[in-house]
């Protein structure tokens, strides 16, 4: 079985882009997929269902409640500010990214190996000591839209993009 991560961040309830990026997921069947915030809605968790979906709240989910009800109710992983989990061997800390100072002090402590985020809607893969961060870009207000797989044994990291 692989390993692969999915990576997506602000989606902003674009459900357009969302599905062409659901589709490019679904295709490669990753073991997990993780959206590193900016959601927006509860009823847009619904364009996930049948992915292996973790969550973390961005700066413009304001219905937060809403948002870990319908995770609950579609059988996603808990949906929180920040998560830290291991997986397939490796360390993952995922926060939004709204203060950067977050990514950084997890990124300073050397204690993940994986530093995911969202936020800043550019595609980010930068390697500090052991930690690896990764911002996969978006799917709304960018230059070009995009998501991003990992496949955490190798470190290998691929940006894809989705066409409007």
């Amino acid at each position: 079985m692989s390993n692969l991560i999915g990576i997506i961040s602000d989606t902003h309830e674009d459900k357009r882009m969302i599905l062409k990026a659901v589709r490019v997921l679904s295709a490669r069947s990753p073991a997990l997929v993780i959206h590193c915030g900016d959601i927006i809605s509860p009823p847009v968790l619904e364009l996930f269902k049948g992915l292996p979906m973790r969550f973390v709240y961005g700066n413009n989910d304001g219905e937060r409640s809403g948002l870990k009800k319908k995770c609950e109710e579609l059988g996603f992983i808990d949906i929180e500010e920040t998560s830290c989990f291991d997986f397939a061997g490796k360390s993952f800390f995922v926060n939004h990214g709204t203060r950067s100072r977050v990514i950084d002090e997890a990124v300073e402590t050397q204690q993940y190996d994986y530093v995911l985020h969202g936020h800043t809607h550019v595609r980010r893969d930068e390697l500090r000591g052991k930690t690896r961060t990764i911002n996969p870009g978006a799917l709304f207000s960018a230059d070009e839209y995009s998501i991003a797989f990992l496949t955490p044994e190798t470190g290998n990291v691929e940006f894809v993009g989705i066409q409007e």
